[in-house]
């Protein structure tokens, strides 16, 4: 994208995220949008072909700087699972703060169909790179532990609906948190020292 065309980008997200504070899923409307952001409609759906594109990446954007966020103040915890758990409830009360934007993009994402795949991949890799980062591997993390954060992103995910829904209050998400990062312990690799020890005795 131009410079001017970043821009363009940038004051539609915004005003995407302002109607959905102001009213959630239903308030985002596109000549709305289109008229707060002073683009043409057509204009509009040059950049996000429908409201789900729109707000797909309206949660894109809000993760992108909830991950800047966390790099400048990171978790202190000294365990990896600490600093993971600390890290999504963060930012889950960032999303806490505004239930009604935090609805409006739940709701996109759920309604998303294969059209909308590229943004929605968008948003896991954000949410991966996020629990990556929190983990802080010294390397590459390992198919079991790229499993673990799979399994840790639908469970913060799902816990994100449930609490949207009513169905779970924030003390029994931080609970579910906390119970699914324990898969960060669970896949570690073994210390290489413990492995060569562990041959010494085989032998």
């Amino acid at each position: 994208m131009t410079e001017r065309q970043e821009a363009r980008r940038r004051r539609i997200l915004h005003a995407s995220a302002q109607l959905a504070r102001r009213g959630g899923f239903d308030a985002v409307q596109m000549r709305e949008v289109a008229d707060s952001s002073h683009v043409a409609l057509g204009t509009l759906y040059r950049y996000f072909p429908s409201k789900v594109h729109l707000l797909v990446a309206t949660m894109q954007d809000q993760l992108q700087h909830m991950h800047e966020t966390l790099h400048k103040r990171p978790p202190e915890e000294m365990e990896a699972a600490a600093r993971v758990a600390k890290t999504l409830m963060r930012a889950f009360r960032a999303l806490q703060r505004e239930p009604q934007l935090a609805d409006a993009m739940v709701r996109a994402l759920n309604f998303a169909d294969r059209s909308v795949s590229p943004e929605v991949d968008t948003v896991s890799r954000l949410t991966t790179a996020i629990i990556l980062d929190a983990m802080g591997l010294e390397g590459p993390a390992t198919p079991e532990q790229l499993s673990a954060v799979r399994v840790i992103e639908h469970t913060w995910h799902s816990a994100l609906i449930t609490w949207l829904s009513g169905r779970a209050s924030i003390a029994q998400v931080k609970i579910d948190i906390e119970t699914v990062c324990r898969l960060i312990a669970v896949t570690a690799p073994a210390p290489e020292e413990e492995e060569g020890e562990e041959a010494d005795e085989h032998g």
